[in-house]
C-alpha cells in the first residue's frame, strides 16, 4: 500500500506533465489527435490522485503509525471521522485534497456536454493542467506524503485538540472547493485572451463555476466563523487571523466579479476589470495557501513551512505574471468597442460602486496583513495589525456596501430620473426614518449603531419592495393568486431574485455583526459553590465542580444553574478538557441561544478550595447571523438551479470561430 501511494503520486506527476505537453503541442501544430490524447489523460491524471487520497485514508483510517504524516496528526483513540479528517491537517495531506478537486474539475470540464465543441477546451485543460504538474511535483519532491518511518511507534502524536469539532469535517473541505474552484474561470479567462475571443461568452460559460466557487468560499468562511465562535473559548468570530483574510479577500473579489460581469453581458463594459478581478481573485488563492504554509506570519492555522512556502510564492509569481502578460498583449482587443457610462445616476454606476467598494475592502485586508512582513523588512521589527484596526476600517466600508446594495435593485439601467428616484425610494426612505426614531426610543442611542441598523433597514425594504412590485406586475398580467405568482416571478427570474435572498441574508448577517460589536456585555468573576452570578437578565449559580473521564482524557465541569428574568433555563456544563496526549487544555464553552442573543460561558479556573472563574458574554444577535448564512446558502442554490427557467450556462452554438 505504501508503494502504491507513492507510484500513484509519482505516475500522475508524469500523466499531467504528458498531458500538458501534447496538449500545447496539439495547439501549436492544431493537431487534434495529440489534444485528445491530452484531454483522454486527464482521467488517468485524477485517477492517480484519487487512488493515493484513497491510501492515506485507509493509512489513516487503521492507525498505521509506521507513515509518518500518520503519526503525526492522529492517534488509536481518535473517533474515526477525525482520523480520516486528518487528511486536510496537515500540509502533505491537504494538498492532496486540493490536487484531487483540481483533478476531479478537468475531467469535469475536459468531458462536460455543455462545453462539448467550445473552442476554449484545449487551452483551459492545458492552464489547469499546468496547476496540476506543480501540485504533483510539490507533493512527489517537497512534502511527500507517504514517508515510511523506520520502526512504527506504539501511538501517534494526536490531534490538535482546536482540530476536533464538526467543523473539522466540512470547513476545510468547502474553503479548499472554493479555492481551486476559482481556478476555472482563470483559465477560461485566459483562453479567451489566447484565441482573442474578447465577447462575453467565456463569461457565460464559467457563470455557474465562478457561482458555485464562490459559494463554497462563502460555506468556508461561514463555517469557520461559527468554529472559532464554539471551540476557541473568546466569546468571537472572527478574529482576523492572517489565514482567515486569506479566505476573505478572494471572497471580496470574487463577489466583486460576480457584479461586475453583469455590466459586461448587458453593457459590454468593464471587460479589462472583470479579467483584472478573475486574475486578482485567483492569485488570492494562492497567496492565501503561500500564508498557510509559508510560516511568515503566526497564525492557528498555519503550518509553518517556509521551505514549501517558497514554492508556492514562486508559483503565484510566476501565475500572475503570465495572466498580466496575457491581457497586456491583449489589451487593444480588449478595449475595442467597449461601452461607455452615461450618468452617475445609474445601475451601472452602482454596480461600480459596488466593486470599488469591495475591492478597497480586499486591499484593506491585505494591507492589514502583510503589514508585519512590510514593517519587519523596513525596520527589522515585525509590528502586528490588530483587530481594532480592521474593524475600524472594515466597518464603514461594509455600512457603504450595504447602503449601495439597497439603491442598486430600484435604480434605472443608463440613467434615472429626479422623479423615478423619489417614486422608488420615498417609501422605504420614510419607513427606514421611522424605524431608526422607534430604536432610539428604545435606547438604541450609540451613533454607528442607529446608522448601521437604519441603513440595513433601507436595504431589506427596497428589496421588499422589489418583491411586491414583481408580484403586482405579475398578478396583474396573468391574475395569478399571490403566493403563486410570487413564486413563478421568482423561478423564472433565478438569478435575479436568487440574488436578492442572497442580500437578504447579507443583510441578518450585518445585524448579527452591528449587535454583537456594539452590544455584548461580559463578566470575569471568581465565585465559592452556592453563589450567584449576575448578568443582564441572567442568574447562574455555580453548583459545583467535578470531574469525569472519557477515553484517555480527563474533564473538569462546573455545573452552573441558570435563570433568565426569573424563570429557570436548566443546568449547564462548562468544561475544561485535558488531553492524554496534548499539552495544553482545551475549553468546551456552555452556550444558550435565543433569537435575541447568547449566554456565553467558559470556565476559566478553580482553586483546591471549589472556587471557580468564569468567563461569561451576553452576546445580542448571533441567531440572526447564523440564519442569515443559511438564507445566503439557499438563494445561492436557488439562482444556479438548474430547473425549466434556471439554466445560467449556456451552449455552443458554433457562433465563435471553431479552432479546433
Amino acid at each position: 500500500m505504501y508503494l502504491l501511494g507513492n507510484i500513484s503520486i509519482y505516475l500522475g506527476l508524469a500523466l499531467s506533465i504528458y498531458s500538458l505537453i501534447v496538449l500545447v503541442l496539439g495547439v501549436i501544430k492544431q493537431n487534434q489527435r495529440l489534444i485528445n490524447s491530452g484531454k483522454g489523460a486527464a482521467i488517468s491524471v485524477f485517477i492517480s490522485m484519487a487512488t493515493a487520497t484513497a491510501v492515506m485514508l485507509y493509512f489513516l483510517g487503521t492507525s498505521n503509525f509506521q507513515i509518518e504524516y500518520v503519526r503525526d496528526y492522529t492517534s488509536s483513540e481518535l473517533p474515526m471521522g477525525y482520523k480520516l479528517s486528518a487528511l486536510w491537517a496537515g500540509n502533505s495531506g491537504s494538498l492532496m485534497l486540493w490536487n484531487l478537486f483540481l483533478t476531479m474539475y478537468i475531467v469535469m470540464i475536459v468531458f462536460s456536454r455543455k462545453l462539448k465543441g467550445t473552442p476554449f477546451i484545449p487551452y483551459v485543460t492545458a492552464i489547469l493542467m499546468g496547476n496540476a504538474v506543480f501540485f504533483y511535483f510539490v507533493l512527489g519532491f517537497v512534502a511527500k506524503p507517504f514517508v515510511l518511518l523506520e520502526t512504527a511507534p506504539a501511538e501517534g502524536h494526536g490531534l490538535n485538540p482546536m482540530l476536533q469539532n464538526p467543523g473539522m469535517l466540512i470547513h476545510p473541505v468547502t474553503l479548499y472547493l472554493g479555492y481551486v474552484g476559482l481556478a476555472v474561470p482563470f483559465a477560461f479567462a485566459m483562453a479567451a485572451l489566447i484565441i482573442k475571443n474578447m465577447d462575453d461568452f467565456w463569461i457565460k460559460i464559467t457563470r455557474r463555476w465562478t457561482i458555485i466557487a464562490w459559494l463554497f468560499l462563502s460555506l468556508g468562511n461561514i463555517l469557520g466563523a461559527q468554529w472559532a465562535y464554539v471551540e476557541l473559548g473568546w466569546g468571537g468570530y472572527w478574529a482576523w487571523d492572517p489565514v482567515e483574510n486569506a479566505s476573505f479577500m478572494p471572497w471580496l473579489t470574487a463577489t466583486a466579479y460576480l457584479h461586475s460581469v453583469m455590466i459586461q453581458e448587458r453593457k459590454n463594459m468593464l471587460k479589462v476589470w472583470n479579467i483584472a478581478l478573475i486574475i486578482t481573485s485567483y492569485a488570492l488563492t494562492l497567496f492565501g495557501t503561500f500564508l498557510v504554509r509559508s510560516g511568515v506570519l503566526t497564525s492557528v492555522h498555519a503550518f509553518a513551512n517556509s521551505s514549501l512556502g517558497t514554492w508556492f510564492l514562486v508559483y503565484m509569481t510566476i501565475a500572475l505574471l503570465g495572466g498580466l502578460y496575457v491581457v497586456f498583449s491583449r489589451y487593444h482587443l480588449i478595449k475595442r468597442d467597449a461601452g461607455q457610462f452615461q450618468s452617475y445616476l445609474s445601475k451601472e454606476s452602482s454596480f461600480l460602486f459596488n466593486n470599488l467598494i469591495l475591492v478597497g475592502s480586499a486591499f484593506a485586508v491585505f494591507w492589514g496583513t502583510i503589514f508585519p512582513i512590510v514593517s519587519e523588512a523596513i525596520k527589522g521589527k515585525k509590528v502586528t495589525v490588530g483587530i481594532p484596526f480592521f474593524n475600524t476600517v472594515q466597518a464603514p466600508l461594509l455600512l457603504s456596501l450595504i447602503f449601495i446594495m439597497a439603491v442598486c435593485p430600484l435604480i434605472a439601467w443608463q440613467r434615472s430620473s429626479g422623479k423615478n428616484l423619489v417614486k422608488n425610494f420615498l417609501i422605504p426612505a420614510l419607513v427606514s426614518l421611522g424605524i431608526a426614531i422607534l430604536l432610539f426610543i428604545l435606547e438604541v442611542t450609540k451613533p454607528w449603531a442607529l446608522i448601521s441598523y437604519t441603513v440595513v433597514a433601507f436595504m431589506i425594504l427596497t428589496h421588499v419592495s422589489e418583491f411586491i412590485k414583481g408580484t403586482r406586475a405579475r398578478m396583474k398580467m396573468t391574475g395569478e393568486m399571490i403566493p403563486v405568482a410570487l413564486y413563478r416571478l421568482a423561478v423564472r427570474n433565478r438569478r435575479r431574485y436568487g440574488g436578492y435572498i442572497v442580500h437578504f441574508g447579507i443583510a441578518l448577517i450585518a445585524l448579527g455583526i452591528i449587535g454583537s460589536q456594539n452590544y455584548e456585555t461580559e463578566i470575569m468573576k471568581t465565585v465559592s459553590q452556592g453563589e450567584v452570578i449576575r448578568i443582564n437578565n441572567y442568574a447562574i449559580t455555580y453548583e459545583k465542580l467535578d470531574q469525569k473521564s472519557e477515553g484517555i482524557n480527563d474533564i473538569i465541569y462546573a455545573d452552573l444553574s441558570i435563570q433568565h428574568a426569573g424563570k429557570p433555563i436548566g443546568i449547564f456544563e462548562p468544561e475544561k478538557v485535558f488531553y492524554g496526549n496534548w499539552d495544553q487544555p482545551s475549553t468546551e464553552v456552555s452556550l444558550y441561544s435565543t433569537w435575541k442573543e447568547d449566554l456565553y460561558i467558559t470556565l476559566n479556573n478553580w482553586e483546591d478550595d471549589g472556587r471557580a472563574t468564569f468567563h461569561i458574554k451576553v452576546i445580542p444577535g448571533m441567531q440572526l447571523m447564523w440564519t442569515g448564512s443559511i438564507l445566503l446558502v439557499i438563494g445561492t442554490l436557488f439562482a444556479i438551479w438548474s430547473g425549466k427557467f434556471g439554466n445560467i450556462t449556456p451552449r455552443y452554438t458554433g457562433n465563435q470561430k471553431d479552432v479546433f
